[in-house]
């Protein structure tokens, strides 16, 4: 008989027979089952009493008895299973329980004694004979105990008790801890009983009830909840039906934490689990619209919570295939209709588009007439109705759609009672739109109202839990608008206040934040209060994280674009800090804000001989960590939404590590700063070999700050400009420019003299007042200019004041004055600076293309000569290169920049508005991208001049950013860069070449290095020689950038 119950056959032999066999064992074989063949191996003793060991005959007495009741108690329950008697049951159990009693603890058999009496009752139970189910489970829990992995029972007393508890979890309500308490067992059990075994087949029925029933158990956000889905998808390799249904739960549960806990970690995995789901069904498959808006859900939570346009646009599409594939009449097409009316609302908030709120409100209405009163997810539709029509109200200010938005949030908070789990979002959602009727009614009711809801929903949240930043959002909004109405300084400051709690929330997704920030920053400038260099910090401070999640240069520009109304950030902060006096605190956020882009990808090349000398392991560990983040940096977005997934992951997963030990560096003594925004007293040594003068031009004022060589900076207002002037300024030099490049040489630039002297006079003549008389620089000192926003497109270096004194001479220029050159920020100047100790022996190569692949661009018929030109002028002792011609490759010249330490590079220069990075030399084959300057680390370059077109400009959507290809050269190691700011001429810019390498390499004697620290008087000395043979702005258009 098996342990089962079921009789396999019968075995009968004689006395003699068994002793036969001497005392060798012998096998029995027994008819087939379910495919198991079972076999049973004996061997025959005599016992003989002698020595009056009466304990040894008593023990054989009672195994005897054993026995002989186990094999009764089989075969009486062997006949209740084929007659369903009960007296047999009863009889068998009785037996059993003898056989129980005799096992005392410790014995041998006690875990065979229970399982037969555990099995006996439960066999009783299943068929309703029996009703005590505890203790068959206690029983079989008992008989698992004795039978540890690697007994030769231990797979069936696994096997025992996930039956038992499925029969358990179905009597006492569905309890989930009998259900779960099967999973793990399940999960122990199947990867010990291959398929074709006769246990595989026995229990793959009982496994695949628990999958079942797990599958159908209500989603549990909980950390248990999420182990048992897991458990689960691991009992669902792939090829199993219940996969499917596995991966979509998972998914569930864990978009369901990430809401609770703001785990991005969750949400990802969560997108993971529903995109494998989605792939897995296929188009016919009847539930397939729930597994697309499942996933679609996740996707759009995590735009949300990180603000990449790439999922919202996903999330709208799945949902539009989850609606088409509800079409009319279908019972749930309201789900579909909910979502995706929301997702476009989601989306109209961030472009704008009247078209998608209007949209989002009809798919919405239709969404609620399909769940009427008593729906159990008609509150849902009710507030994103209301939320869409109260956004088309503040856009529109139709005072019907404000009552309506009321209306239908009322009706959602009823249908969301006490310890309904989304009850707070009801409140919230009733204080924004009571908040909106107080603006415009100013009656107090309203507000009171709206704080009190918002109180409410706090008070029903954890502290870290992620909507607590809505309330804290909500309850400025209503302290705010109050203030505005009655002028309480209180309330002023309690809006303040939550500003603070939303923005430093740490569990609500960046963007959010940001954007949060931002609004605090409008309402303490607006109103004057204090903490508006606070929320300037704050703003920098987050978008520097949210910037640091994306993987690419593009990625983090396109992230920083979406908060385009906070261009001026860095700007505005430091007028904000000028006007407050604080001209430190004033460089500190200008630096902090502009050229975020470089900061980011420059912490990855920071030096590190101080740590080195200090603590070399950890040195060693950061700079790994930092090669293995820029190695999993990317350029390009990828189209296969998995793999995207995939790499962001990684790549956050290896910042983390990164992040780690910046932490750990900054608590070495010395480094607490380390990578952290620089102070004003790091930032001054930017001005070690002449002054940096800022330039601000900020909605709140037009200014100069200048960073002396030591001491405390100096302010220099620049009061009869405003920055509305400078826009108009800027748009007139680029058509004066433009207009200039179409007249003669010997035609007088009448227009770009006129604005030259305009800037003299209202810029720079303030700027060189306060060098000449109180910083008492000497003429021709450097100094340094950094431009911001609008002063960023001005040709400052080349201001003139066009005038004779009455002696006949002529009145200096700035460039007459004092050797001009850029710097994008402080920072880039000192990088700079501190890469010149690694300086190696110069080696010089000229790169020219003039005749790029047809179609590319128009032939530049000098670039040849000027190639020659530069070597011949460059001296025989320099290691020289020439690549010109069809060796003008992308391959070829990126080799040449990597190998050389000085480059002159002629050839035809673009810029690209669009995509700054995409801006790019023109080689014969392909372009060298900005892109592929930036990738490339050269930390012993020195020198670059770019005789090419538009190389120092940058885009006008992020003037702060100042992206450009001299900008990255000077990012990948040439410490001074030539570039330019407008089109150049070819066949006049060869004077200006000549010129400045004349100079720069006049003084050079045999065995004398190049210094790339002379290229700014250089060319300063280069553009006064040729004034008689190129044209004003040809003469302009070059710009120093670096040391």
């Amino acid at each position: 008989m098996l342990g089962n119950g079921e009789v396999v056959a019968k075995f009968e032999s004689s006395w003699d027979e068994l002793l036969d066999c001497g005392d060798k064992p012998f096998d029995i074989s027994f008819p087939s089952i379910r495919g198991d063949h079972s076999s049973l191996t004996l061997k025959a003793a005599v016992v003989c009493p002698c020595n009056n060991q009466d304990s040894a005959l008593f023990d054989s007495i009672v195994e005897s008895e054993i026995v002989r009741e186990t094999d009764a108690g089989h075969e009486r329950f062997a006949t209740y299973v084929t007659r369903k008697t009960v007296s047999h049951l009863n009889d068998a159990m009785q037996d059993f329980q003898s056989v129980l009693d005799r096992c005392p603890v410790g014995h041998p058999d006690r875990a065979g004694a229970l399982t037969n009496l555990a099995w006996a009752r439960l066999e009783g139970y299943i068929r309703k004979d029996l009703q005590d189910i505890d203790s068959i489970t206690s029983l079989f829990r008992e008989a698992l105990a004795l039978r540890p992995q690697g007994h030769l029972d231990h797979l069936l007393s696994i096997y025992h008790l996930i039956k038992a508890l499925i029969w358990r979890y179905g009597k006492e309500n569905f309890r989930t801890v009998y259900i779960h308490e099967s999973v793990q067992l399940c999960c122990k059990l199947l990867p010990l009983c291959p398929k074709g075994t006769y246990l595989h087949s026995i229990t793959a029925g009982g496994v695949d009830w628990v999958i079942r029933a797990c599958n159908n158990l209500p989603i549990d956000a909980s950390d248990e909840g999420i182990h048992i889905r897991r458990v689960i998808l691991e009992l669902c390799p792939l090829g199993n039906e219940h996969r499917l249904k596995a991966l979509d739960n998972l998914g569930w549960a864990l978009r369901l934490r990430f809401e609770q806990c703001g785990s991005i970690d969750d949400l990802d995995e969560s997108i993971q689990r529903g995109r494998e789901a989605v792939s897995l069904c296929s188009e016919g498959h009847s539930g397939r619209y729930i597994y697309v808006n499942n996933f679609a859900s996740s996707v759009w939570i995590r735009f949300n919570h990180q603000g990449n346009y790439h999922d919202l646009n996903e999330a709208i599409s799945l949902y539009e295939e989850a609606l088409r594939l509800c079409p009319d009449g279908h019972n749930n097409r309201g789900l579909p209709l909910n979502n995706l009316g929301f997702a476009f609302f989601t989306r109209f908030n961030q472009c704008n588009d009247v078209n998608d709120l209007n949209r989002a409100i009809s798919l919405l209405r239709e969404a609620l007439t399909l769940r009427p009163p008593g729906h159990p997810r008609r509150n849902h539709t009710l507030h994103n109705l209301a939320v869409a029509l109260q956004s088309r109200y503040d856009k529109s200010d139709i005072s019907e759609d404000l009552n309506s938005a009321i209306d239908l949030h009322r009706d959602s908070l009823q249908l969301t009672p006490h310890g309904h789990p989304f009850r707070h979002r009801a409140l919230c959602s009733l204080s924004s739109v009571l908040c909106s009727r107080f603006k415009q009614t100013r009656e107090n009711e309203d507000v009171e109202e709206a704080i009190r809801l918002c109180q409410e929903s706090l008070e029903a949240l954890p502290s870290l839990h992620p909507d607590r930043y809505s309330s804290y959002l909500w309850l400025q909004e209503a302290y705010l608008a109050r203030y505005r109405v009655h002028r309480e300084s209180a309330d002023l400051s309690l809006a303040v206040d939550h500003f603070r709690l939303a923005s430093r929330h740490p569990t609500q997704g960046l963007p959010d934040r940001i954007l949060t920030a931002w609004n605090w920053i409008v309402a303490a400038e607006q109103h004057s209060h204090p903490s508006a260099l606070e929320a300037y910090t704050t703003f920098f401070e987050l978008l520097d994280c949210h910037l640091a999640t994306r993987s690419s240069a593009i990625s983090r520009r396109e992230a920083a674009a979406a908060f385009h109304h906070a261009r001026s950030a860095p700007v505005d902060a430091g007028s904000c800090a000028i006007l407050y006096d604080n001209l430190q605190h004033a460089v500190e956020l200008v630096e902090q804000g502009r050229g975020q882009q470089w900061s980011l990808a420059s912490r990855l090349r920071t030096p590190l001989e101080d740590l080195d000398s200090t603590n070399s392991d950890i040195a060693h560990k950061f700079s790994e960590l930092s090669k293995r983040v820029a190695d999993a940096q990317g350029s390009a977005v990828s189209t296969d939404g998995a793999a995207a997934d995939s790499a962001a992951i990684q790549y956050r997963r290896i910042t983390t590590q990164w992040q780690a030990v910046v932490a750990e560096i900054r608590n070495i003594k010395g480094f607490s700063r380390f990578l952290l925004p620089p102070l004003y007293e790091d930032l001054q040594a930017a001005a070690r070999y002449g002054p940096v003068i800022i330039l601000i031009a900020s909605q709140f004022s037009c200014g100069a700050i200048i960073v002396p060589m030591s001491g405390e900076p100096l302010h220099v207002p620049l009061l009869s400009i405003t920055l509305t002037d400078l826009t108009t300024l800027k748009d007139r030099f680029a058509r004066a420019i433009r207009q200039s490049s179409r007249m003669k040489p010997g035609e007088s630039r009448k227009d770009l003299i006129v604005l030259l002297r305009t800037v003299w006079e209202e810029i720079i003549l303030p700027i060189v007042k306060v060098l000449e008389h109180v910083l008492e620089l000497k003429h021709q000192s450097r100094i340094w200019l950094c431009p911001t926003a609008a002063f960023t497109s001005i040709p400052l270096h080349a201001a003139h004041p066009f005038q004779t004194r009455p002696d006949r001479s002529k009145e200096p220029c700035l460039e007459d004055l004092y050797i001009c050159s850029y710097t994008p920020t402080l920072s880039a100047l000192i990088r700079s600076r501190q890469m010149m100790k690694k300086r190696v022996r110069p080696s010089f190569v000229a790169i020219g293309q003039g005749q790029p692949r047809a179609g590319k661009s128009k032939e530049l018929l000098a670039v040849d000569s000027e190639i020659e030109l530069v070597r011949k002028l460059v001296p025989e002792t320099i290691n020289r290169t020439i690549i010109s011609g069809d060796a003008a490759t992308r391959a070829g010249a990126l080799q040449g920049l990597e190998e050389n330490t000085w480059v002159h590079l002629a050839c035809h220069g673009k810029q690209d508005r669009e995509q700054p990075y995409n801006s790019h030399f023109v080689m014969k084959d392909e372009p060298i991208t900005l892109l592929d300057i930036m990738e490339k680390d050269i930390p012993r370059a020195e020198f670059a001049f770019l005789s090419a077109c538009h190389t120092a400009v940058g885009d006008e959507d992020t003037p702060d950013e100042v992206i450009h290809l001299a900008a990255g050269l000077q990012f990948s190691g040439f410490k001074s860069v030539i570039g330019t700011l407008w089109e150049v001429d070819d066949a006049v810019a060869k004077h200006v070449v000549k010129a400045f390498y004349e100079n720069l390499l006049k003084d050079l004697e045999d065995g004398d290095e190049m210094d790339c620290t002379k290229a700014a008087w250089a060319l300063n000395r280069a553009t006064h020689s040729v004034k008689t043979k190129v044209p004003l702005e040809q003469r302009m258009v070059f710009i120093h950038v670096g040391v």
